[in-house]
């Protein structure tokens, strides 16, 4: 199974503003993208990092989490992250209605707000599941959801230079939005590899733009 998700072939083909599986590819940026955090012990060593290496980064963050770790969320906005929706409890959105998948993201909103993430933050949901009621709503509230065009496989059971020897095998292109989490151990090995790589090749690791933001 390589890097690049099936679904790619379908979200071409759905207008960016309302799903965005890819960045711009101007200046060779690439964007990393972190999912279900914020976490305590290791998203802070994914923000020194980042800090050391010049980089920008998007937190797709759990609501709980955030009112859990509120200071730590904060630090991510002050540093100049991307702080994204990424639900309330990160349930499994294909067992719930319309109306309860709406509530998991408004309740992440607002614990969002409380720590400086703005009142409509970019949205992604648990494990990049798309339900066409859900799309469709967002879109007419004028919310994109974002999806990723590179899946680095982080999450799996493993040692991270399996991961490491994908990415150098398999690099990362300009304008490609790169799945990561920062609720696990992995990512900092990953990271202490491929920062210096990617900043070598000259790639600007850049964060999403906000909602409403050019891209």
């Amino acid at each position: 199974m390589g890097p690049r998700p099936r679904k790619l072939q379908l979200l071409r083909w759905i207008p960016r503003g309302i799903v965005k599986s890819r960045g711009s590819a101007r200046d060779a940026a690439i964007y990393l993208t972190f999912d279900d955090g914020p976490h305590p012990e290791h998203t802070p060593r994914v923000l020194d990092l980042l800090a050391r290496h010049g980089a920008r980064g998007s937190f797709f963050v759990i609501g709980d989490k955030v009112r859990a770790n509120p200071d730590l969320a904060r630090r991510i906005a002050a540093e100049g992250h991307l702080l994204g929706n990424h639900s309330n409890t990160h349930p499994e959105f294909r067992a719930l209605d319309l109306a309860q998948q709406l509530r998991e993201l408004e309740l992440a909103d607002q614990a969002l707000a409380a720590v400086g993430g703005g009142s409509e933050p970019l949205v992604r949901t648990p494990r990049g599941v798309l339900p066409p009621r859900l799309v469709l709503e967002l879109a007419r509230r004028g919310r994109p959801i974002v999806y990723w065009s590179y899946d680095t496989m982080d999450y799996r059971r493993g040692p991270p230079a399996e991961v490491i020897d994908r990415l150098r095998r398999e690099p990362p292109q300009p304008g490609d939005i790169l799945l990561m989490h920062d609720d696990g151990p992995a990512v900092i090995g990953i990271l202490e590899a491929m920062l210096p790589e990617w900043t070598a090749r000259g790639l600007l690791l850049r964060a999403l733009p906000a909602y409403g933001e050019a891209a």
